[in-house]
């Protein structure tokens, strides 16, 4: 746990030095953490302690001596950091990609719930029947967000974007705009399927994207291409049960932007530790 901790901050901190220019720490004698130390204890505490936010800060004072925050403190530098956290995980998914020489990705998506479905008309964390969605592999409702995550063919997740449930997945894979290297292929079941993005993403990429088809599909594949999309499809699947895994049975937070944030964390955790961090 030490050495994980310590990789994160030193992995951290180099990142934010090289992806933007050293800002002087202003004025406010508040501010006794630097950018770094906040994202790195979010981080902890959603690999180690099941996103409590409390814990991690607890236990980067008691071990590490880091000044510690009031809680509301502390949530809100690190709200103020998500741009930054997203644009650090673009970066470290676009250097996981210039080394997966393989080019094989795959794109598939996960449910999670903020509630019970008989608790929906009490929720105050979402609105709306914009968050009721359907998971077809669980064959349930559910009432949350939906992730779309791109991953290598080893189930390391390199792009990832989250959407309301509601959301089928070809609008999240349009809205993701998804940035692959050229002559990529991309892996998808039979709910991505959509033609005209697929041409789009040839077109732009050099690469193919290979959905599974249904038996009146319009462009079915050839024997080795189903076996393919089989092989690579059920390694993803079982590197997102090991994500999901680590989800706690109820993420706690006070806003949708902080369940959000949360689920951010859970991901790029997941994403150092299968890199090797």
């Amino acid at each position: 746990m030490r050495e994980q901790t310590v990789a994160m901050y030193c992995f951290l901190d180099d990142l934010l030095t090289l992806t933007r220019p050293v800002r002087p720490l202003p004025a406010d004698p508040r501010r006794r953490l630097t950018d770094a130390q906040v994202l790195t204890t979010a981080l902890v505490a959603a690999r180690f302690f099941g996103g409590n936010l409390t814990l991690g800060r607890h236990y980067m004072e008691q071990h590490w001596g880091q000044n510690q925050l009031d809680k509301s403190g502390f949530t809100r530098r690190l709200h103020t950091l998500t741009d930054t956290l997203l644009a650090l995980f673009a970066t470290c998914g676009q250097v996981l990609k210039e080394l997966h020489t393989e080019a094989r990705y795959v794109i598939d998506s996960f449910p999670v719930a903020v509630c019970q479905n008989i608790r929906i008309p009490r929720c105050k964390l979402l609105t709306g029947k914009t968050y009721r969605g359907r998971s077809a592999s669980k064959r349930q409702w559910f009432y949350g967000f939906k992730v779309q995550i791109i991953a290598t063919s080893e189930g390391v997740p390199v792009e990832f974007y989250i959407h309301a449930g509601s959301e089928a997945n070809g609008t999240g894979i349009r809205a993701m705009a998804v940035d692959l290297p050229d002559g990529s292929l991309l892996y998808t079941d039979n709910a991505y399927t959509d033609y005209a993005l697929e041409d789009v993403f040839a077109e732009a990429t050099g690469g193919q994207q290979f959905t599974a088809r249904k038996a009146n599909s319009k462009r079915p594949h050839s024997p080795a291409q189903r076996f393919l999309l089989q092989y690579f499809r059920k390694g993803v699947e079982t590197a997102f049960s090991q994500l999901t895994a680590c989800f706690p049975k109820h993420i706690h937070a006070v806003t949708a932007a902080g369940f959000v944030l949360k689920l951010a964390l859970f991901i790029f955790v997941h994403t150092l530790d299968q890199a090797g961090c």
